[in-house]
């Protein structure tokens, strides 16, 4: 049996009218938003030390792209729910599916704009606006509330197998650390102990240690070496141990990717967050196939309410979708889920009432 793939004068209807609804809900949404942002830091902006060109250029041209596609899902949602209920309010549905379309046949048009999104949203997330958060981050460090990691204590991580380091504390704001030591092992026998008083970090893996004793080990003998300052390569920069909570979001997948490796091979173990948010970039992928089933099964049908009703319920599974989004989340924070789980749970459950919705959809 051939399968004509060709889409027809109604697939672009509905392709045109899905995307366009979806683009119209992001510049209101996100118009109210912007709204409401300004008259929260108003004060902040109004200081003479904000130039109006940061805000503009730095904050608010990076601030809408991110907002945007942080509540894809719901403008998602919204697009199919307002866009088919209308179009089961005017009876076309019932016409549509009447003239021998059946409802397999019309999802075509919804997955394939669910697809454009789905696209557009996973190139955003992993290479577009990571660069762009660098500088809104930056921004909102600046001139609204300073959320820079610049000091940690007790740091201890594997620079290379078999080359661990230690820091007492470190301060980022004057690049020093205190309590320094570098152990080389060969299997579990140290063969190599560098102790410093203070270190300072210069540039990439460059560092000088300062006030330093360095005892290397050779079967029975013991060689000490000793000095005020000495400069030395070290595989390991202060952001290796410096974490913000907004670190992951500036970080395109493939980076995000290495640097979790990177970490987990350090033996640091305070990288949940970047591992929910590399998880959640793929799982947005999917949100916009799952929302688009369950919007268009639930408001396909021409209900008593009209489409308000539809509306309503569509607004609360959205709600709900995104509420379970940040609960889960929390949990792999806590160390309750692992970080895959917290992302991937929500689509699964909602997959479930997604297929559900499907078949109870009117034929």
């Amino acid at each position: 049996m051939k399968i004509d793939l060709r889409l027809k004068r109604i697939d672009w209807y509905i392709i045109k009218q899905f995307l366009g609804t979806y683009l119209f809900a992001i510049a209101l949404i996100i118009s109210i938003s912007v709204v409401f942002d300004i008259n929260e830091k108003i004060d902040k902006f109004l200081s003479p030390d904000v130039p109006l060109r940061a805000i503009v250029f730095d904050y608010y041209l990076n601030f809408i792209p991110y907002f945007a596609n942080l509540f894809s899902p719901l403008f998602t949602f919204i697009a199919v729910i307002f866009f088919t209920s209308r179009l089961a309010d005017r009876s076309e549905i019932i016409a549509i599916l009447a003239s021998g379309v059946s409802f397999k046949r019309l999802m075509r048009p919804y997955m394939i704009s669910a697809g454009i999104i789905a696209i557009a949203t996973f190139l955003l997330n992993s290479y577009i606006i990571p660069p762009a958060n660098i500088t809104r981050i930056e921004f909102q460090n600046d001139y609204i509330r300073n959320r820079r990691v610049n000091y940690a204590t007790n740091i201890q991580l594997e620079v290379e197998p078999g080359v661990f380091a230690f820091f007492n504390r470190y301060n980022n704001e004057t690049n020093m650390g205190y309590g320094f030591s570098l152990e080389s092992f060969e299997g579990k026998q140290l063969v190599s102990r560098l102790v410093a008083n203070s270190i300072k970090y210069d540039s990439l893996y460059q560092w000088t240690v300062i006030d330093y004793i360095i005892r290397d080990f050779e079967g029975m003998h013991e060689y000490i070496t000793n000095g005020t300052r000495k400069d030395t390569t070290i595989a390991i920069v202060p952001s290796d141990f410096l974490i913000s909570v907004n670190d992951s979001e500036t970080m395109t997948t493939p980076e995000l990717h290495t640097y979790i490796n990177r970490q987990k091979q350090r033996g640091i173990g305070n990288i949940q967050s970047f591992e929910i948010e590399y998880h959640k970039r793929f799982a947005a992928v999917m949100a916009a196939f799952i929302l688009t089933t369950i919007g268009v099964s639930l408001s396909s049908r021409k209900v008593k309410g009209g489409m308000g009703l539809n509306i309503g319920i569509g607004l609360a599974l959205s709600f709900t979708y995104i509420l379970f989004t940040t609960v889960t989340s929390t949990f792999a924070v806590s160390g309750y889920l692992s970080p895959m789980m917290a992302s991937w749970v929500p689509n699964i459950i909602y997959t479930i009432i997604a297929i559900y919705l499907y078949f109870k959809a009117p034929r």
